[in-house]
């Protein structure tokens, strides 16, 4: 993959990311992190010294043993050796600007195991972030939340012994059922279309698990046209018998229907 291609892909995953993080951190936060976090405040994400960066969460937290932080949260999608230089820079210049503690986590979102650094350890530097695999998460984790936002990241999770076809179903049925809105519904697809670019050992299944929705909805869209139409027919046979007293075999000809639909119509008709 050319460079232009790999940021191109890259900036896909972190738009996604960023769209959705509102809804995805607090999950992350409790259930990946393991943090117990009772307090919560946003910090601007402009962080200015040298030169400026934008981390992708940034939050001034207290936790429930009363210790209050910055927590930095980053999402990599590249196995990048100098992640850990990057995270040092972001520590000092967040413990110079808000004289606190500084904890930092780099979530990886692809199912290989990653090789980056993190730490730093020289003699006269010290230093280390916390690097964890969204991999290693179980999918169900993510399954237990009502938000399809969090639900769709499964889809980068560990299916464990579970059957991978029936795992990446059930992403895929749970998305649909908690979404309100065809635009939404489209919108949270597109999406895990590119998740699951990141792990292409579940392509296959995903696109299987596509095609059961996609089914459903053209045959959902045919019962009702049908019903639609027939009810328009039913209409049409009712006024031909009502207002100009035609035989059935007319009428059947002229609504384009069988004689027996339009016998019934005119039953149905003489009991009211």
């Amino acid at each position: 993959m050319s460079k232009n291609n790999a940021r191109k892909q890259a900036s896909q995953y972190d738009k996604i990311i960023k769209e959705n993080l509102e809804i995805t951190l607090p999950v992350i936060i409790r259930d990946i992190l393991k943090l117990d976090i009772v307090q919560s405040e946003e910090l601007p994400d402009d962080v200015q010294h040298t030169k400026e960066r934008k981390p992708d969460a940034l939050k001034k937290v207290t936790d429930a043993a009363g210790h209050t932080y910055v927590l930095q949260v980053e999402f990599q999608v590249a196995d990048e050796k100098e992640m850990v230089w990057r995270m040092a820079e972001y520590s000092i210049m967040l413990m110079r600007k808000y004289q606190l503690p500084i904890k930092q986590y780099v979530i990886y979102l692809r199912d290989d195991q990653p090789s980056m650094s993190t730490f730093i350890d020289t003699r006269y530097h010290k230093f280390s972030y916390r690097l964890i695999s969204i991999a290693d998460a179980s999918y169900k984790l993510f399954l237990k939340s009502a938000n399809p936002e969090v639900k769709m990241l499964g889809i980068l999770a560990n299916f464990g012994k579970d059957d991978s076809q029936k795992a990446v179903q059930s992403i895929v049925d749970q998305v649909k059922t908690f979404t309100k809105g065809d635009f939404a519904e489209s919108r949270y697809f597109k999406q895990m279309r590119i998740f699951v670019q990141l792990r292409s050992s579940v392509e296959q299944e995903f696109e299987k698990a596509m095609e059961t929705i996609s089914k459903f909805f053209k045959e959902e869209k045919d019962f009702l046209y049908r019903r639609g139409e027939e009810k328009t027919k039913h209409t049409i046979v009712e006024n031909l018998i009502s207002e100009l007293g035609l035989a059935d075999e007319q009428i059947s000809k002229i609504a384009e229907v069988s004689v027996d639909f339009v016998k019934n119509i005119r039953s149905g008709l003489k009991k009211k």
